[in-house]
């Protein structure tokens, strides 16, 4: 049978129409009942008048509970009150699946009981809310880069090779080849890819083994990874301020009435437009220092200095050239100051921390060679990065940003789990 989504009811004032959906919410007054659905596409207020439809249909609408299933059938009336601005006269309903019990009720559930039945409560107004949002975000990463003339790869997940620190590994035996790695990054494999295609962009699952319990961490998390060739540490960042000025431009653009269900405050993703401010990271511990934190040079941010830094902006910020020792094996040494490299985080406002790490990647196959042995990695597992240093060397420059942080900071919501449909953390696996 043809259904009609809630969301295109809007332009159907006057026409009887079938739509089929969830209940939310019931109540009754006696003669008129009001029943409110939602199908994924929105939400719709039905009018059920007992004369109108008879008994039949009455009774079995006065039965209905949290999260049956039905077919409603009736004519679309404007009323500027309600969602979309229509309503439903219902003339006929249906029942699809009956629930009984659904285990969560409009009253408080702790955040234990509430993961536990995740699959149930993806379907509650705010996180269906979260769920639109990411989708947007999705979308706007794939529009980005495909108006910029980026071609889309797809990275291993499983790999031989280390991109980030060795300790945050989930390994696995693969068949006769010895230990292999869930990838924490396509960044390795995007670089030969851009050696071929000049603009190149990976996205996908990625996978660190921290035993952080924070609410910005989590064991599985989406990053998307470009790649550009000839392309330096400055170039890098202006991108960077252009894709983040573009995603969050576009949540501002499709998702006002998610934004406001999650009570966001639109005017603080208002001010997110390009150039962000950049400082240094030694200027930057240096005013950490003068605002109270005890963080020395040499250590990296922790996530009580970022929220602090970023206390003095009303945008995202740029903290660049971190030193060597505290930064990944592929990264350019800083000319104008060999302690450093040439990388930079994006960090976000509002205390939501990083949600970019960028760099310009060494090009120089000796120095890369040398920094690959200092950091005590197997120098043949890494002889196809090395290779392409070997034949055709360029400046190149990427970075990686992690969906779940973006869209945690573009919805307002505290914790970083409830950006992911299923998430998983040190201490869940289920469902």
């Amino acid at each position: 049978m043809q259904h009609t989504d809630i969301r295109a009811l809007g332009g159907l004032v006057g026409r009887s129409v079938t739509v089929a959906g969830w209940v939310v919410t019931t109540r009754s007054s006696g003669k008129i009942a009001f029943l409110v659905l939602r199908d994924g596409s929105g939400y719709l207020q039905c009018v059920v008048s007992r004369k109108e439809v008879g008994d039949e249909v009455w009774d079995r609408c006065l039965a209905l509970t949290q999260e049956t299933s039905v077919r409603v059938t009736g004519s679309v009336r404007a009323d500027a009150r309600q969602a979309g601005g229509v309503e439903l006269g219902a003339s006929g309903l249906e029942l699809i699946g009956p629930s009984i019990d659904f285990p969560i009720t409009p009253k408080e559930h702790g955040t234990q009981f509430l993961f536990e039945h995740r699959h149930l409560w993806l379907r509650s107004r705010l996180q269906v809310a979260i769920a639109k949002v990411r989708h947007q975000v999705f979308q706007a990463i794939h529009d980005f880069f495909d108006e910029r003339g980026f071609y889309h790869v797809s990275t291993p997940i499983l790999t031989g090779s280390i991109g980030e620190e060795a300790g945050n590994l989930f390994s696995t035996e693969y068949f006769d080849l010895g230990t292999a790695y869930l990838a924490q990054t396509g960044q390795l494999y995007v670089e030969a890819s851009c050696a071929a295609l000049g603009r190149v962009y990976c996205f996908g699952p990625t996978f660190r083994a921290e035993k952080s319990k924070t609410r910005r961490h989590l064991t599985e998390f989406w990053m998307v990874e470009p790649e550009v060739a000839f392309a330096d540490s400055a170039d890098n960042m202006r991108l960077q301020e252009d894709f983040v000025s573009y995603i969050v431009s576009r949540a501002l653009d499709r998702c006002r009435e998610e934004l406001k269900e999650l009570e966001r405050d639109t005017g603080a993703l208002e001010r997110v437009v390009a150039p962000f401010p950049r400082i240094t990271y030694t200027d930057a511990v240096a005013r950490l220092n003068e605002l109270g934190s005890d963080l020395q040079w040499g250590h990296d941010l922790g996530g009580d200095d970022e929220t602090l830094l970023c206390k003095e902006y009303d945008r995202p910020i740029f903290v660049m050239n971190y030193p060597k020792a505290v930064k990944a094996f592929y990264m350019k040494e800083n000319p104008d100051d060999p302690r450093t490299v040439l990388n930079n985080d994006c960090l976000a406002p509002e205390g939501y921390g990083e949600i970019i790490g960028g760099s310009q990647r060494e090009d120089d196959h000796d120095r890369l060679l040398a920094r690959i042995v200092a950091q005590g990695l197997d120098p043949k597992a890494y002889g196809w990065y090395l290779d392409l240093r070997k034949y055709g060397t360029f400046v190149h420059s990427g970075f990686g940003l992690g969906v779940e942080r973006t869209v945690a900071w573009i919805c307002g919501i505290p914790h970083i789990r409830e950006t992911i449909a299923f998430p998983r953390q040190i201490h869940r696996l289920y469902p």
